[in-house]
């Protein structure tokens, strides 16, 4: 496996995390990457400035339909943030220390707190289109398979050699989550629950969305845990959810297929209350402790 081979040095990433710190002039708190349809989180910004990955030296570019390509900073809830419109996939060929670069950038910019978000099927039958699941662990078959994104020469600037991932979501965050979604009266459509993250870009088959079910599986995609294992090898606090928009198929006989363009709807459905949703996570990750720009 050569994915390690030109990977970024803690100085080239340094320099790009100057760059945007000299560009936005903000420190964020929390580091936002939005999944698939989710980007009009960042409409919600108070202040925004838009950075197109264009315009970041040695910063790569998304490729998939419902990732814009940018990072945006701003505030919310009296927070300063830094959202990421357009995040990067294992299976568009980029490799794992590309996908997982934005998270250690995120670090140097000052956040303390990643939220992290995915589009993602079902698989627990319980859990159908729009309903969303606090992560409260996960299962990395890509990593399992060896392509875990701490692998090779250990970054020491960032964390240790051996992380343990026991807690990688935090359990203060997943009670504040579970608790806000009620005093919003979505509780009926907020859960805990696994996510497993598998290579794309094929959708998992039936025999293995089967078998998904019975390692304890109750979400399914192609992205997140590998951004949430450098998050947490760097010291970021990490939250994550995913918002089912699609359901698994669990049978032989059914005919229905997933489709790309019908997830980014699920999700753009979901629009309002997951805004209010994230702004209070937010504030609540920001402990109320004003900002500087004078929103508040």
């Amino acid at each position: 496996m050569g994915d390690v081979e030109g990977r970024y040095t803690y100085k080239q990433l340094k320099e790009i995390a100057d760059f945007l710190k000299e560009t936005s002039k903000m420190e964020p708190k929390v580091g936002i990457i939005c999944g698939s349809g989710l980007g009009t989180i960042a409409d919600a910004l108070v202040d925004p400035l838009v950075i197109n990955y264009s315009q970041i030296p040695n910063f790569p570019r998304s490729t998939v339909k419902g990732h814009s390509g940018s990072l945006v900073f701003g505030c919310l809830s009296c927070v300063p943030v830094v959202v990421m419109k357009g995040r990067f996939h294992f299976y568009e060929g980029y490799p794992m220390w590309k996908v997982t670069m934005p998270c250690r950038i995120f670090k140097l910019l000052g956040c303390s707190y990643l939220f992290v978000s995915n589009a993602a099927g079902s698989i627990n039958p319980k859990y159908k289109v729009g309903d969303i699941i606090v992560l409260r662990d996960h299962i990395y078959y890509v990593g399992l398979s060896g392509y875990n994104p701490l692998r090779g020469p250990n970054e020491w600037e960032f964390g240790p050699r051996f992380p343990p991932t026991s807690n990688c979501y935090d359990v203060d965050l997943r009670k504040a989550g579970m608790r806000i979604a009620k005093e919003l009266g979505y509780e009926d459509r907020f859960y805990e629950g696994v996510y497993a993250a598998l290579a794309g870009p094929s959708y998992e088959s039936v025999a293995e969305a089967r078998m998904l079910l019975k390692c304890g599986v109750d979400s399914v995609g192609m992205s997140t845990i590998p951004e949430v294992l450098v998050a947490v090898h760097c010291g970021l606090t990490v939250f994550g959810i995913s918002i089912v928009t699609e359901e698994g198929n669990l049978e032989w006989a059914v005919t229905k297929v997933p489709n790309h363009l019908e997830v980014l709807a699920a999700a753009q459905a979901m629009e309002k209350p997951l805004r209010e949703f994230v702004t209070a996570m937010v504030k609540f990750m920001g402990n109320k402790k004003p900002c500087r720009c004078g929103c508040c």
